[in-house]
């Protein structure tokens, strides 16, 4: 139904621009990259972890109100061969008019005011195929959606309609060191994605106010887990543990505030999930319950080219039981520390994710030099520390790794 979609919108799109332009003033923008990534465990066995390179490709081709934007990502992994191939990433309509902008097909959206935290940010899921070891941007699973928004002065709001909902992308192939293993001997069982119903559709809004000193929204989002939750049971037979994926409808309600104060950023994000499938113990049913979501976080430009980030985010589960694998009360912090050297040439920046609740900890920390204005080499070292929670399951896949990119 998604290809059918986008196979329309194309069709629809040839059509805009086969127009007669009395103007003749077409527009056409190509721009992308080349780039090359490779990396390998720090730890024994100092095996590969990844080694992949990619073209992305974008065009913008306009005239008058109306803007076709397609963009398409061509990979070669030379460790997991089922990842290689040619992927359409965005492609959408986009007609202005007046106060308003419509845009139809498929595009990323991104909602809040978190910095790589998902609270009210959970329409377009992720690619976890090398969970984050990825650049956050990189790993947004564009939505097929259709989006009308309106805006006047200091003020906007945003609805849109999903009706093919995409969900997370997980590794379940064995040979992927960063694949998601129950046990040395277990089974997923991968669930269907939600059919392409009315009742189905994802449907949500967006109010934003863009005030003197501060920047306000308010939004809410009928939708699905798009991570799914596994009901986990063990088959004394077979010896056996087998996990089932499931997604759930649920429903979001949120807001989000940012506020400059002289050198200081202070940003803060609300969103509450109504019937949020819950992760169940061993041989339990999943069980859906409420959970408020808050963030607090503050940016910092100190001048001389640095940059300091600080995020605390709180989850709390509403009615929870002992059959449910989860903290009724948990917390996640980030810290970015960022600076530019050599007339900006030299980017060093780290950036960390901990888990508060158990005590784990994921760094990625990398230095980026821009040859030129095109060419930009990248050394980093992502590295995992952990005794529970889910860092867990990647306590051994510390790695460094080199990217090479080319901008066109």
């Amino acid at each position: 139904m998604k290809n059918l979609f986008l196979l329309i919108l194309m069709i629809i799109s040839v059509n805009v621009f086969s127009q007669e332009d009395k103007d003749g003033n077409f527009k056409l923008k190509v721009k992308g990259f080349a780039d090359t990534y490779h990396a390998f465990r720090y730890e024994k066995p100092n095996d590969w972890m990844s080694s992949r390179s990619r073209l992305r490709t974008e065009f913008s081709l306009s005239h008058s109100n109306t803007e076709v934007f397609f963009s398409s990502n061509a990979v070669y992994n030379s460790l997991i061969s089922s990842y290689s191939g040619f992927k359409i990433r965005e492609l959408y309509i986009c007609q202005s008019f007046s106060n308003f902008e419509l845009r139809v097909g498929r595009q990323i959206i991104t909602w809040g005011v978190a910095d790589a935290l998902r609270l009210a940010d959970i329409i377009s899921p992720m690619d976890y195929s090398e969970f984050l070891a990825q650049d956050y941007d990189d790993i947004r699973i564009p939505e097929t959606a259709i989006r009308l928004k309106f805006s006047k002065n200091a003020f906007s709001f945003d609805i849109l309609a999903i009706p093919v909902i995409e969900t997370f992308e997980l590794p379940f192939q064995k040979d992927n060191p960063w694949a998601i293993s129950l046990t040395a001997n277990d089974s997923i069982i991968k669930a269907k994605k939600p059919d392409f119903k009315i009742e189905n559709s994802e449907f949500g809004g967006r109010f934003s106010w863009f005030l003197s000193g501060m920047d306000f929204s308010v939004c809410a989002l009928r939708t699905f887990n798009k991570m799914p939750v596994f009901a986990l049971n063990f088959d004394p037979i077979k010896q056996q543990l087998i996990g089932k994926e499931h997604f759930s409808r649920m429903t979001m309600i949120g807001s989000d505030i940012s506020i400059p104060v002289s050198k200081f950023v202070i940003r803060g994000e609300l969103a509450i999930y109504f019937n949020e499938a819950q992760q169940p113990n061993l041989n339990a049913e999943i069980y859906n319950k409420n959970s408020i979501n808050t963030l607090l976080g503050v940016d910092i430009y100190p001048g001389g080219d640095w940059n300091l980030s600080f995020q605390y985010s709180h989850k709390r589960i509403n009615g929870i039981n002992n059959m449910i694998n989860a903290y009724r009360n948990s917390g996640t912090a980030t810290v970015r520390v960022s600076k530019e050297l050599f007339r900006n040439t030299l980017n060093i920046n780290t950036f960390a994710y901990i888990d508060v609740t158990s005590g784990g900890i994921y760094d990625r920390t990398s230095f980026d030099y821009a040859l030129n204005d095109i060419v930009h080499i990248s050394l980093g070292f992502d590295y995992f520390k952990a005794d529970q929670g889910i860092f867990k399951l990647y306590d051994k896949n510390s790695e460094i790794w080199i990217k090479i990119k080319a901008s066109f």
